[in-house]
């Protein structure tokens, strides 16, 4: 029977990717704000994330709560380590935000370019960020036996984590391109799907370079997974979506491309789960007596279980609000039509 500890990971593993297939595509159509050729492609490409980007970074701060409340222990920990890391995360999202309402207050280009740029890096930051979190954690942070945590901001910029980085933002690229194209028709659609297509060769390459690379800095993340059925159900359902993804793309079946990247998504997170589990915060001084784990960071059992009541009712009625969301208002949206910007 599933323990409270594994449930609440499993909980917080699913709102994490649910914050990464929704705002993953947002990220992506923000880096790509920027290549837009005209003003009309900047609209379009705000205007198909406009009634749903608040809500998908719902997902994130949902996340960061249940981890706050369920594994106190590693909020403490990460958070204090990543602190002027969150920081510049926390600005560029306030600037991405803010750009989006901006840029339209004053009728000038040189306004308008300003808050583009704006957008632009509120964009980039957080997708290369959430790669860069992400591999120092695979990769192990110094925990001491107190469970405090001493690094450098520069000490993340490390050539794996890095690698990271430059993974997730370049996969969020092709999400987002898949997204666009999909939601617009001729000629901007069509590059889109180039877009898509290029993003998608650069991510294969990426990631296996930084499967590779994994062996060398975090060879721990394989030593009890060739046994383990659901290490390999997420590897074939990560193959197949890649395989897929450019297939879809060529036949113009953009929706099923778009599903295919989140799949993509859903399966890399969860390797990274299976490979990590139990542990959620490997420490490179001592893995084995330093790490935090889903047992030792947990809060009490009684926490956990009343916690968890809530979420089963809770959780259910936001996925129903927000299949409802974006049943109502994802379409394809075109030139001439009025919108906000």
């Amino acid at each position: 029977m599933m323990d409270l500890q594994t449930a609440w990971f499993l909980l917080i593993g699913v709102l994490l990717v649910g914050y990464a297939i929704l705002d993953g595509f947002d990220l992506g159509v923000g880096v790509l704000h920027i290549f837009a050729r005209n003003e009309t492609e900047r609209r379009l490409g705000l205007t198909s994330i406009e009634p749903v980007w608040d809500g998908n970074e719902v997902w994130l701060l949902t996340g960061g709560g249940a981890m706050f409340a369920a594994f106190p222990a590693v909020y403490a920990t990460v958070f204090s380590g990543y602190y002027l890391a969150f920081m510049l995360l926390l600005a560029a999202l306030i600037f991405r935000a803010v750009s989006m309402e901006f840029r339209v207050q004053v009728d000038s280009a040189a306004w308008r370019r300003f808050w583009d740029v704006a957008f632009w890096l509120g964009s980039v930051v957080p997708a290369l960020l959430y790669g860069v979190a992400l591999g120092n954690v695979l990769r192990g942070l110094p925990i001491d036996a107190q469970g405090n945590l001493h690094i450098a901001f520069l000490d993340l910029l490390n050539p794996y984590s890095l690698l990271v980085g430059v993974l997730s933002l370049v996969l969020f690229v092709m999400h987002g391109a898949i997204f666009l194209a999909a939601r617009t028709e001729g000629d901007f659609s069509r590059r889109m799907t180039r877009w898509a297509t290029g993003a998608w060769a650069g991510f294969v390459l990426l990631y296996v370079a930084a499967t590779a690379m994994s062996l060398f800095e975090a060879p721990h993340l394989f030593q009890h997974v060739k046994q383990n059925p659901l290490f390999w159900a997420a590897l074939v359902l990560l193959l197949a979506a890649m395989a897929a993804v450019p297939i879809f793309l060529r036949a113009g079946r953009l929706v099923s491309a778009f599903l295919a990247s989140a799949a993509i998504i859903g399966s890399m997170m969860a390797l990274v789960g299976v490979s990590l589990y139990p542990t959620m915060v490997p420490s490179s001084l001592d893995l084995a007596n330093y790490s935090l784990t889903i047992y030792n960071a947990s809060s009490t059992p009684r926490t956990l279980a009343w916690m968890l009541g809530v979420a089963l009712v809770g959780m259910p009625l936001v996925l129903i609000y927000t299949a409802y969301v974006y049943k109502i208002f994802i379409g394809k949206i075109r030139p001439d039509e009025e919108t906000h910007y």
